[in-house]
């Protein structure tokens, strides 16, 4: 064996190893490694494992969305399916669960009893209230009758306070009042509509008028009449809303707009009902719907009047006509004397005047009418162009084909509204 080892040593000996071209191949490769970047993208590749969880999500959320839609019109289309009680007993369900009110919050409630201070409500709750006599009406009230409240009445209320066990409450109905008075101001204000206001103070910018249980602020700008605040003190005066704005507490209102709209309905003979004022040695100053108008002495009556005093008292009613209304200086010119159906008639029988008021006031506009067309007509006279002429009787008359040829009659003319 070992010398046959031998002999196939010496037939297949190798080339002796070099160390020093090992050394030079190695440095080779390492520079090459230093001075070239790899040339490769790595990409990400999803697994089959992945694909399969996708999957499965949106299979999930697919079944999802379809139990929600066929809920959706269950509840559209049958919405009492499947429910073993019927709304009625909801309802009676709802009635009688002890609900816990809050303060700030409206409850219903009965009231119980009365007594000289306030009230005791009993709430749907179960729980029992007091309603304090401050807290019972919008207005100024000594107790709670005046403020309509008797026992069985049943109210909302809003609570105001409670105490540390929640079981009695303070309520108001004043502040259910406050925020109905709000919106109705609101609603007149859309309206445009003119309403009392009575005035209940003074500062140096103008008045304050009550309105609605509300304290509105009327400018002096906005004052139609030139009298002072104290005597406008106590009155009611028409009034309309400038601005409403609950959130500032802010109600201003102007006396001048709503007299603007009254007046606009007063012609030259209309008759109206009135109030004496004040009397002075020239008149009696009328107050017609909160706009005074001045009662002439030479038109009190077609007698002479030495004494107003003796025909005339302060808050006497009375009916008079209307003269003359200058819009822009908010001044009318009133009469009695025109409504007498006897001259004297104001002195002697001033009832009979009252009477025949509107009738005196029809002929009295219908002269008017008579005299305008008799003035036009005049005007006629020197346009023969025109074709028409007026006879003796007062008929005015035409002298073209397409006319009658009794002429047009003027003795009877609706009455003129304005003039």
């Amino acid at each position: 064996m070992a010398s046959l080892a031998q002999q196939l040593g010496g037939a297949l000996q190798c080339p002796p190893f070099s160390t020093t071209r090992l050394s030079k191949h190695c440095n080779h490769l390492s520079n090459s490694k230093q001075t070239q970047k790899p040339n490769f993208v790595v990409r990400a590749v999803a697994s089959p494992a992945s694909v399969g969880v996708s999957n499965a999500e949106t299979r999930e959320r697919q079944r999802l969305k379809q139990l929600f839609q066929d809920a959706y019109e269950r509840c559209r289309k049958s919405p009492l399916q499947g429910v073993s009680f019927t709304l009625d007993d909801f309802v009676s369900k709802i009635e009688n669960f002890d609900v816990f009110p809050e303060t700030g919050g409206k409850v219903k409630g009965k009231v119980i009893n009365v007594d000289s201070h306030g009230a005791v409500v009993d709430l749907a709750s179960k729980s029992t209230a007091y309603l304090p006599v401050r807290e019972a009406c919008i207005h100024n009230v000594r107790n709670v009758e005046q403020a309509g409240i008797v026992r069985g009445m049943v109210e909302e209320f809003e609570i105001i306070e409670e105490d540390n066990d929640g079981d009695n409450f303070i309520i108001s109905l004043r502040k259910v009042q406050y925020d109905l008075a709000w919106e109705r101001c609101r609603q007149l204000q859309t309206e445009d509509v003119i309403v009392k206001g009575k005035v209940v103070g003074a500062n140096k910018g103008g008045v304050v008028a009550m309105v609605e249980g509300l304290r509105g602020f009327v400018p002096f700008s906005q004052i139609l009449t030139m009298a002072d605040a104290e005597v406008l003190f106590g009155k009611e005066i028409p009034l309309k809303f400038m601005e409403v704005d609950e959130e500032e507490s802010t109600l201003v209102l102007s006396n001048r707009k709503a007299m603007a709209d009254s007046q606009a309905q007063l012609g030259i003979g209309s008759v109206v009902v009135g109030t004496v004022q004040s009397l002075k040695p020239y008149g009696a100053f009328i107050d017609i719907g909160g706009m005074n108008g001045l009662l002439h002495v030479s038109q009190i009556s077609h007698d002479r009047v030495a004494d107003i005093a003796t025909v005339l008292q302060p808050g006497d009613t009375l009916k008079v006509m209307i003269l003359s209304h200058d819009r822009e200086r908010g001044r009318v010119s009133l009469s009695t004397k025109k409504l007498e159906p006897t001259p004297g008639d104001m002195v002697r029988n001033p009832e009979l005047v009252f009477e025949k008021a509107e009738e005196m006031a029809q002929t009295f506009r219908q002269r008017i009418a008579q005299a305008e067309a008799m003035a036009r007509a005049d005007m006629l006279r020197f346009q023969p162009e025109s074709g028409l002429n007026l006879s003796v009787e007062g008929i005015l008359g035409t002298l073209a084909e397409d006319l009658p040829v009794d002429g047009l009659d003027l003795t009877d003319i609706p009455p003129a509204e304005d003039l």
